[in-house]
């Protein structure tokens, strides 16, 4: 199936103002009067609505706000293909916007439609090597202050399930979805069939207490525009979760943080592609299987001055 990847997260909010706002800064675009649709460069975005809206999907019963997954399929082909593989034994309701709506086997809220993906008119990030005879040309700077530094694209989501097995064998025996890494103990890294990126799915296997949405993340341009955002987004006082650094399996770098959606909310830019031929691999989850490294985010200093806080004066 021609599954694309992930075009929309919907999230039954408590405060619908605070998500908006730190969805703004985290530098999202408002779209609509309401301003409750917050768009990446391509069109792929998260809507946010107050917990109460009649007009929302059911929740988990868990402290989870995310109420709906929605994905991007190639054509009309790919939704008749959906639709008729999963009513074989759920419910599948067909939306008046022409969008599918039905329940994945841990009760999670799942969309389908032809995708809204624009193309994107972004330059990718570009490097000087030694010796390479490539990278930005002659005179061209790197750093530019007043860089957007916007996400592209919305890139993978990570749910907490209590059966991870049953969860992943949906969307691989169902939806064509592939596994193309393990962390043993906690779960695969799953791929739909129309993106060679290393996922756009993670499940963790955890208690049922705990069913929900953990992360979503965002493809920025590279590495350069990953950290820019993820600095600025912490002067405006958003608390760092974990990063920035590097991630071993998909290589991607990262940068989370804690949010108003129930959720931490990830940066990320240089995830690995892989295609029918990629071989798997299997380790066990640990802090070594699951970056490469980390940095913890200090405020800008300068050589003469004190040392940054928590270091030792050099002498």
């Amino acid at each position: 199936m021609n599954i694309i990847g992930l075009d929309e997260l919907l999230f039954g909010v408590d405060d619908v103002a605070a998500c908006t706002q730190y969805l703004r800064d985290y530098g999202l675009t408002p779209v609509g009067e309401a301003g409750e649709r917050l768009e990446a460069e391509d069109g792929t975005a998260v809507v946010v609505r107050a917990k109460d809206d009649p007009g929302l999907p059911p929740g988990l019963g868990t402290a989870s706000m995310l109420r709906k997954t929605t994905y991007g399929v190639a054509d009309a082909a790919t939704l008749e293909a959906i639709a008729t593989e999963l009513g074989r034994d759920r419910e599948v309701l067909r939306l008046a916007d022409g969008s599918l709506q039905t329940v994945d086997d841990m009760g999670f809220v799942l969309g389908f439609q032809i995708t809204v993906r624009r193309p994107l008119q972004v330059a990718a990030e570009v490097v000087n090597s030694p010796g390479t005879g490539q990278g930005r040309p002659v005179n061209d700077v790197a750093v530019d202050e007043g860089a957007p530094a916007r996400p592209l694209s919305l890139s993978h989501v990570v749910y907490f399930v209590p059966d991870e097995t049953r969860a992943a064998a949906f969307y691989t025996q169902r939806l064509g979805f592939r596994e193309t890494d393990r962390l043993i103990g906690a779960g695969g890294f799953l791929q739909p069939a129309g993106t060679q990126d290393h996922h756009t799915l993670f499940m963790i296997q955890t208690p049922p207490f705990m069913q929900g949405v953990e992360h979503f993340t965002f493809h920025m341009a590279g590495p350069g525009a990953l950290m820019q955002a993820g600095y600025r987004f912490a002067g405006k006082g958003y608390e760092s979760f974990w990063g920035p650094g590097r991630h071993k399996f998909g290589s991607n770098w990262f940068w989370y943080f804690n949010s108003p959606l129930g959720c931490h909310v990830e940066y990320d830019a240089d995830m690995d592609l892989h295609d029918a031929q990629w071989k798997p691999r299997a380790v066990p989850m640990n802090a070594e299987a699951s970056q490469l490294f980390l940095f913890t985010r200090r405020e800008k200093w300068a050589p003469g001055g004190p040392p940054p806080a928590g270091q030792k004066a050099s002498h």
